[in-house]
This record gives C-alpha cells, sequence and structure tokens, in this order.
C-alpha cells in the first residue's frame, strides 16, 4: 500500500505521485467523486489502477493518502 501525494496540477487535472517509485501521472477517472464522498477505484494516465476506500467528505488537495494496487 503506497503513500502517495494526491494534488492539482494548474490545469485542474488531479496528479498521482508515488515518491518511492518516482511515478507520476494524472488520474483520468475516480470511481466516487461527489460533494459527499471521493475514492474507490483511480484510474491512471497510464492504465494503472488502485483503490482506496471513499472519503467522507472529499478530502482537500493536496494531501497524502495510502492506497491499493488493483491488479
Amino acid at each position: 500500500m503506497p503513500s502517495v501525494m494526491v494534488r492539482r496540477n494548474e490545469d485542474g487535472k488531479l496528479l498521482f505521485y508515488v515518491a518511492k517509485k518516482d511515478l507520476e501521472e494524472v488520474i483520468t477517472a475516480v470511481e466516487r467523486d461527489t460533494p459527499e464522498e471521493w475514492g474507490g477505484e483511480v484510474t491512471l494516465s497510464d492504465g494503472e489502477t488502485f483503490y482506496i476506500d471513499p472519503i467522507s467528505p472529499p478530502p482537500t488537495f493536496p494531501t497524502t493518502l495510502r492506497f491499493k494496487r488493483v491488479d
């Protein structure tokens, strides 16, 4: 379960950054992205998928969260 920094870039898109792997990708889809909750399956621009239990209320970005890799 990597610790992931999630922040917005200058275009307003969410970036997913894992320091230990020097991985930085744009988040292209989030299973649950509403004013009430944020999370579930998260898809990155390189096709990788990660999971985080939905967070209610949604976090403010930037933040560091723990994700699981979906195989």
